[in-house]
């Protein structure tokens, strides 16, 4: 009789995990949640396998409606970021692009760059405490950026070379990834 009641009670909160799953008001907390435990920082990718950018020709608009010249940032390190307020990995590892941003927004440029309007991220940014800016493209990104895939972040040496190609929710404010972020500053 004690297994039947254990076995039960496995069940029910079997369909509990499934019901709030299924929930789109519960749903998204929780997919946040399980991106930050499994974020891990990034891996940096191997020398000979880094991609170059093929040019910095992109145009991105700022909230007050600013035209960005990405050309600006060549010969800088860069991290480019792809997000959307709906999504899930995104939020998870916004927290650890603010600590990142904090330490590090004058010696690198950031760009986070969403397809929504400026309204929403804006909003979302400013209810979140976040202090860096969101861009929308103007213009194509350059080759062989890609943001349809959200989250997708570059990180890019003051060559134009990737050194980061990372798909998916990481922790950027972790001790490794520091240490990359300050070998590159130091080139």
């Amino acid at each position: 009789m004690k297994k039947l009641f254990s076995n039960q009670w496995a069940n029910i909160i079997f369909i509990v995990i499934i019901l709030a799953l299924i929930i789109p008001q519960t749903r998204k907390p929780i997919q946040i949640v399980v991106n930050k435990i499994f974020a891990f920082s990034p891996s940096v990718t191997d020398k000979e396998d880094r991609r170059q950018l093929e040019d910095y020709n992109w145009t991105l608009e700022s909230k007050s409606g600013e035209k960005i010249d990405f050309g600006k940032s060549k010969g800088k390190v860069i991290i480019v970021n792809y997000w959307a307020t709906w999504c899930p990995p995104c939020i998870a590892e916004m927290p650890s692009f603010q600590e990142l941003y904090v330490d590090y927004k004058d010696k690198i440029d950031f760009y986070f760059v969403s397809g929504e309007d400026h309204e929403t991220t804006n909003n979302f940014l400013k209810r979140k405490g976040y202090d860096f800016s969101s861009y929308r493209m103007l213009s194509d990104d350059p080759k062989p950026l890609n943001g349809y895939t959200l989250p997708s972040t570059y990180v890019i040496d003051q060559n134009g070379k990737i050194v980061v190609d990372k798909v998916g929710a990481a922790d950027w404010n972790s001790q490794s990834f520091r240490h990359t972020i300050d070998g590159l500053l130091k080139k």
